[in-house]
């Protein structure tokens, strides 16, 4: 068969996602905080953005007489004055204003810790290098350990290896376990473990613990004291049950993660996308902008635009070009804000019961649902939904909070999310020395008309964090 060029005419349908579209998918599915750090970026990096700031007023000063010039305070002394003025005049004409030039303080009233000011808290590599710094170990040991400092992670533990670690420093094991030893013996307590045995080992050293049951049983015994096996450990040891929940006391009082109060991570709070208070006229829903910028078109570069003399063909298209992205930028924010504000009157619409009463009368709902009811498509909820977070009188909600399976009861269909919160009220009214199992939740629930199985109530308790029986029990 001969080959041949030909050309052909076809038609097709095909959805494409344009630039505009994806901006706008994209600015729909941020949080709060990061749609407020892209906002920033923007009116960096685009000079038709700018934001809009409400000018304070400025009060002018007003003198007693007409042309009389305000008084100058801080006006320059003659010659004169400054060669003859001596420190005593000094601190009585500065005192006389009444301000406390915190020289000479007539009160005794404490003053604010210098600490107070620190631009940086101390952390856990200051606290180490403070330690090493003040040790009177040899200069090659101190090298070394610092290295080792330098490895340890947020927790506390040093991830790598002797080997690992001799290899790195160029020295020999030996020099390095002294250094790593070293690092043990630093405040706090079981710093620079490598494992959490190791880490619990440390901590009882310092208590004089070692040699007790508490050190066998660290040693021996971990999995049972997870899984709070104590008769098993007391029959290991041949101790009376009463010593072994002495020495289980003590395990639980120490610090798994010996560096968790040195850590500078800072806390992340969350920040509500929507508000939905109750008034007398009803529920009103208020998008939050707090922190987020207002933007508006720079009426100094449309103007420059418009000027065809005074810009090159280039300046032109690049001016063009960034007018084009912060008109489609102002139009992608203006589409979401009416999203959410359509999802959210949607769900106020489905869920008004729990608005009204609490999580109790939460009702099934799925994206579906809110799709059809404001005409847009399931992908689109999904988007409008994810790491978003709604305020109201009974707290703050993720959107996800409100959409749940139904589960068939007595009295009709309830949320999934009312049965996993039924089951926490359970577990946390149990008594401690005896938990209940899953069945006896099950039958619990039972009880409130909720027939749901026994797997299902393991598998809520699973996603609610919420330990077996055996793992929940205490002793005294």
């Amino acid at each position: 068969m001969a080959l041949e060029n030909r050309l052909d005419l076809r038609l097709s349908q095909r959805l494409i996602l344009t630039p505009q579209l994806q901006q706008a998918i994209k600015l729909l599915q941020m949080p709060q905080l990061e749609l407020a750090q892209t906002l920033n970026l923007e009116l960096v990096e685009n000079p038709f953005l700018e934001e809009v700031t409400e000018e304070p007023e400025t009060e002018e000063y007003v003198s007693e007489e007409e042309g009389s010039p305000p008084p100058e305070d801080d006006a320059e002394m003659p010659l004169e004055g400054l060669i003859n003025f001596g420190s005593d005049e000094y601190f009585d004409e500065r005192g006389s204003d009444g301000r406390d030039l915190g020289y000479f303080s007539p009160g005794l009233e404490e003053q604010p810790s210098h600490e107070l000011f620190y631009a940086k808290k101390p952390d856990l590599y200051d606290r180490l290098f403070w330690q090493l710094r003040l040790c009177t170990a040899d200069d090659e040991i101190r090298r070394v350990a610092e290295i080792v400092i330098g490895n340890i992670d947020d927790d506390g533990y040093l991830r790598a290896t002797a080997d690992e670690l001799a290899s790195a420093a160029g020295t020999d094991i030996d020099i390095m376990e002294a250094a790593i030893s070293l690092v043990h013996s630093f405040d706090p307590p079981g710093i620079g473990a490598r494992d959490l045995k190791e880490c619990l080992l440390l901590q009882i050293n310092v208590l004089n613990l070692g040699g007790t049951l508490v050190q066998r049983i660290i040693e021996n015994n971990m999995e049972d004291l997870q899984k709070k096996r104590y008769s098993n450990i007391a029959k290991q040891y041949n101790s009376p049950m009463d010593d072994i929940i002495t020495a289980v006391k003590i395990i639980e009082g120490l610090e798994p993660r010996p560096a968790v109060n040195f850590t500078g991570a800072e806390t992340n709070y969350i920040v509500p996308d929507v508000f939905i208070d109750k008034t007398d006229e009803g529920y009103q829903i208020i998008l939050n902008d707090d922190g987020m910028p207002r933007l508006r078109l720079n009426n100094t570069y449309r103007k420059l635009l418009l000027n065809k003399e005074t810009l090159t063909k280039e300046e032109r298209e690049f001016l063009k070009e960034k007018l084009r992205l912060a008109v489609e930028l102002m139009k992608s924010l203006d589409q979401r804000n009416r999203t959410i504000y359509r999802v959210s009157e949607s769900i106020l619409k489905f869920q008004m019961e729990f608005f009204e009463a609490g999580v109790q009368s939460l009702r099934p709902l799925n994206l579906k649902d809110v799709a059809e009811d404001i005409s847009m498509h399931e992908s689109t909820i999904s988007r409008v939904t994810s790491n978003k977070f709604l305020a109201c009188n009974h707290g703050v909600f993720g959107f996800r909070f409100f959409f749940s399976s139904a589960i068939q009861s007595d009295s009709g269909d309830v949320s999934s999310t009312f049965v996993k919160d039924l089951i926490k009220k359970i577990t946390a009214g149990e008594d401690a020395q005896k938990p209940l199992s899953d069945q006896a939740i099950t039958d619990k629930l039972k009880v409130q008309s909720i027939n749901i199985a026994r797997r299902t109530v393991a598998k809520y308790r699973e996603e609610l964090k919420i330990p077996p029986q055996n793992q929940r029990k205490k002793y005294e």
